[in-house]
């Protein structure tokens, strides 16, 4: 049976939330949404998943579908927007969100490109970061392991990286937590430092290919082969949780 790098990566995202508990898995992006999915159906029984719009539900429906539109899965509450703010700022949530940049230390920019006050590219704005890195694991999901997104000094801090948390006196960061980066070249968490480093490289990458998509150097000390899905979890991925195959258009085979 072979198996793509989209489901390596989305095997490697699920990995992110389990045994995470009764938390809101937040995901941005198609295989981060597949990770969520496959980790309540298999090792995160009590993780919470939206529809994507403003419901709670107990099984996930297919990519592209949600309780909404006529998915099949059972609403378990109804959620406004102004509920995700308390959920946020009691901790209640695992969040896995992209980077147009991100540091060796893990500070992440969404908002622009270049001189804030006359950017060559403006992007999304903060958006949530501050707040996602201030009250509960935060991971990183960049499906295009480059130098441009791995970067030496990211141009606006929006999701707060370990150096800074370290250096903060009083509370503020007390519950700042970042877990993994995982992208499509590899899986990389932080050491002792702070500092990211290589977990493990991707079937048929190598760690010199991870250095040289990467502008800045990372310690390979005890990196490994990031794992393989189970038959059962490609499954689920190829039948239950993305039928379509959406996933090999944000990770291409």
């Amino acid at each position: 049976m072979e198996i793509t790098r989209a489901e390596v990566c989305a095997a490697a995202c699920a990995d992110v939330w389990r045994d995470a508990g009764e938390v809101l898995a937040h995901a941005v992006g198609t295989i981060p949404a597949i990770g969520a999915r496959l980790a309540r159906l298999t090792t995160s029984p009590d993780l919470v998943l939206s529809d994507g719009e403003a419901y709670f539900v107990s099984e996930p429906p297919p990519l592209g579908r949600s309780a909404a539109d006529g998915g099949s899965a059972v609403v378990e509450s109804w959620v406004p927007y102004r509920r995700v703010f308390d959920i946020v700022g009691s901790g209640r949530r695992q969040s896995m969100m992209g980077a147009s940049q991100i540091d060796r230390y893990g500070n992440q920019n969404i908002s622009l490109i270049g001189d804030w006050r006359r950017p060559a590219r403006q992007l999304i704005g903060v958006r949530g970061a501050p707040g996602n890195t201030a009250n509960h694991r935060t991971d990183y999901w960049v499906a295009r392991h480059s130098p441009k997104v791995f970067v030496e000094k990211v141009d606006v801090v929006c999701g707060v990286g370990n150096d800074r948390a370290r250096a903060q006196r009083g509370q503020a960061l007390r519950f700042h937590h970042l877990g993994v980066v995982v992208t499509n070249l590899a899986v990389l968490d932080y050491g002792q430092d702070g500092r990211l480093r290589i977990r493990s490289t991707h079937p048929g990458v190598t760690v010199d290919e991870v250095r040289q998509s990467t502008g800045f150097d990372l310690d390979a000390t005890g990196a490994t082969e990031t794992r393989l899905p189970s038959e059962e979890e490609l499954r689920l991925v190829r039948e239950v949780i993305d039928p379509h195959g959406t996933r090999d258009r944000e990770v291409p085979a």
